[in-house]
């Protein structure tokens, strides 16, 4: 049975593998887990299309940024596929940090790349994206499409409903985010759909080097507060 048969089974309403089907759901949490634990040092998870080419400047801000965090002591998770994943990998692996991939198992794409130090492949989204949650000290989301998006607005909601504790989401590219972000305020602000606190979730910036700097600072201050 393939991933995608698999993958449809378990949303049906009733079928007779639901023990086994669960036992396999929670083994690929473990496994996740387990990988987690071999993280050695502070994260950030970094996401964005697997689409971007090798040499743009999209690709080359995220291999920037993942040699930058690499540099400040943290490791670089992302989903291990190509594009802004691949370079953050990296970028980390080339300034001698601790590069992670958590990739998923899809029929269009997408290897492991070959800049990860550790990787897991994943057959569930759901499972996969716990790890990223919880091997972060914060995420930074590069321009991407529905699966870059869908990291963006499931972190904001597990922030915002207090599933997770605060850290920073940190939009990288201000011209590619800037019509969704007046989007926000025009629509759900105005709206009273979401609250003015609320969009202090989100940081936005076109510096690597500040992308880094915001996280490791929100980094460094929640570790003085829990040693006080």
């Amino acid at each position: 049975m393939s991933n995608r048969e698999l993958d449809r089974r378990l949303l049906e309403r009733t079928h007779e593998t639901l023990a086994s089907d669960i036992s396999l759901i929670a083994s690929e949490f473990l496994s996740g887990f387990q990988e987690v634990q071999k993280i050695d040092r502070p994260a950030v998870s970094i996401f964005g299309s697997a689409r971007v080419p090798d040499g743009s400047a999209t690709y080359e801000s995220a291999r920037a940024a993942g040699a930058a965090f690499a540099e400040a002591g943290f490791a670089v998770v992302t989903g291990g596929g190509p594009g802004v994943m691949e370079a953050a990998n990296r970028g980390c692996q080339e300034a001698g940090g601790l590069s992670v991939g958590f990739n998923i198992d899809l029929p269009m794409e997408q290897g492991l790349n070959p800049y990860c130090d550790l990787g897991l492949t994943f057959r569930h989204f759901y499972a996969r994206k716990v790890m990223f949650v919880k091997a972060a000290e914060g995420f930074v989301i590069f321009p991407g499409g529905f699966g870059t998006m869908d990291e963006l607005w499931e972190a904001l909601t597990l922030i915002q409903t207090g599933k997770i504790g605060e850290f920073p989401v940190v939009l990288f590219d201000r011209a590619y985010w800037s019509d969704l972000l007046d989007w926000v305020g025009d629509e759900m602000l105005a709206n009273g759909l979401i609250s003015p606190e609320d969009l202090d979730l989100l940081l936005v910036t076109d510096d690597p080097a500040e992308t880094v700097s915001m996280i490791v600072e929100h980094y460094d201050g929640r570790v003085q507060e829990g040693s006080a």
